[in-house]
């Protein structure tokens, strides 16, 4: 089985909203990092050098390639990546190898098998 990795950087308020969209659409889990920050095209404002614009959450996500690019998409949507600067981007990658998801593995192949 062949996996992509999903990460997206999401506004922390719809970092749920995100995880509840990828989990309906075939993502078995995710891990979460709080906290980040980021800049895009536009400079970050600050105020006596605190930024004031709202924190990102990091979220990953390891999910099957036949599954990937439908999850990369819905989470885009419901997030609403492209409607509204700044709310976020997402993003998959190649994986070469995986360990330690033997029972996503097993989870996956009845859900597949069931679809194919």
């Amino acid at each position: 089985m062949h996996f992509k990795l999903i990460i997206a950087f999401v506004e922390d308020n719809k970092a749920d909203l995100v995880l509840e969209t990828a989990r309906k659409n075939g993502a078995k889990g995710a891990t979460v990092i709080n906290s980040a920050r980021g800049e895009g095209l536009k400079k970050s404002k600050t105020f006596f050098g605190l930024t004031l614009e709202t924190q990102r959450d990091v979220l990953l996500f390891l999910v099957e390639e036949h599954l990937s690019r439908h999850i990369l998409e819905t989470i885009a949507k419901a997030a609403q990546f492209d409607n509204k600067p700044g709310s976020g981007i997402a993003f998959q990658l190649d994986v070469e190898d995986a360990i330690g998801v033997t029972r996503q593995v097993e989870e996956l192949t009845h859900e597949l098998e069931d679809k194919i």
